[in-house]
């Protein structure tokens, strides 16, 4: 692992595996690179790979205030940049990383070759805006202790917790976050609507659906695809944090779209 700053923020991040094309992976809200342990050696003897801490989590530098996707989107562009990175990248994200890949599709569209995520949250509907910002008060109050058990319940669901020992690792991993920190970048996700931007994507894009996220159900994920011009849909048996859950699924998954599109 490596510590760079660029962008104005200090980030962690890892690059592995070899060849000429690059696959840069963007974890979930409250995940890290970590999320990506078991996703990586399946495309690392292929292509170079990418993960890095967003910022606010992991042990990139914690966040306050103000946060928009652009910043988020523009980190990923900054650190291609400070590593040499020039041709184009294909991009995986998983949920808020979905988001952020989309987005830097959009923002930076001469750089993303293709774009595969699962569960993106592109937004959150207006009804439920106000009782999630009343829950972050909470968790900025008490911990991420407070938020554990429904984060848990509907992201990981019980019957995905075959491995106890993944599921016990990640919960404990998901506590250590910085509570402002996740709260800064809810705030953002809250505020947020990619809908006219989504109709706008000329790469290719694969939208992977979750049959056991009842954080994001597969609905949602399908909805996304349709606004995207040209996306795939895909459904497995995973959830929320499908590159922890099921690497397996969702690697298999994401090789046979980038090999299909040629990415």
């Amino acid at each position: 692992m490596e510590f760079i700053e660029v962008n104005g923020v200090g980030l962690r991040y890892e690059l592995s595996g070899k060849g000429d094309r690059t696959l840069v992976l963007v974890h979930e809200m409250a995940g890290s690179l970590e999320s990506f342990d078991d996703v990586v050696p399946k495309f690392a003897r292929s292509r170079r790979v990418l993960r890095y801490d967003t910022r606010g989590a992991g042990m990139s530098q914690k966040v306050r205030g103000q946060l928009s996707i652009d910043t988020m989107a523009d980190d990923i562009a900054a650190l291609l940049d400070a590593l040499g990175i020039s041709r184009k990248v294909a991009l995986a994200g998983v949920a808020l990383g979905g988001a952020i890949a989309l987005h830097f599709a959009a923002r930076h569209p001469g750089r993303a070759s293709a774009v595969a995520v699962s569960s993106p949250a592109t937004g959150v509907a207006p009804e439920r805006r106000p009782a999630a910002l009343e829950r972050l008060l909470k968790i900025e109050a008490a911990g991420m202790a407070f938020a554990v058990a429904d984060s848990m319940q509907n992201g990981y669901a019980p019957e995905l917790r075959g491995d106890s020992a993944r599921f016990e690792r990640y919960r404990a991993r998901w506590l250590g976050n910085d509570p402002a920190s996740y709260a800064t970048v809810w705030r953002m996700l809250a505020g947020l609507d990619m809908q006219d931007e989504l109709t706008k994507l000329r790469c290719p894009v694969q939208v992977i659906g979750g049959s056991f996220d009842r954080v994001r159900p597969p609905a949602l994920s399908e909805a996304t695809a349709k606004t995207i011009p040209g996306a795939r849909y895909v459904e497995i048996p995973s959830g929320h944090y499908m590159s922890v859950q099921t690497p397996d699924l969702f690697a298999d998954c994401i090789g046979e779209f980038l090999g299909a599109v040629d990415a």
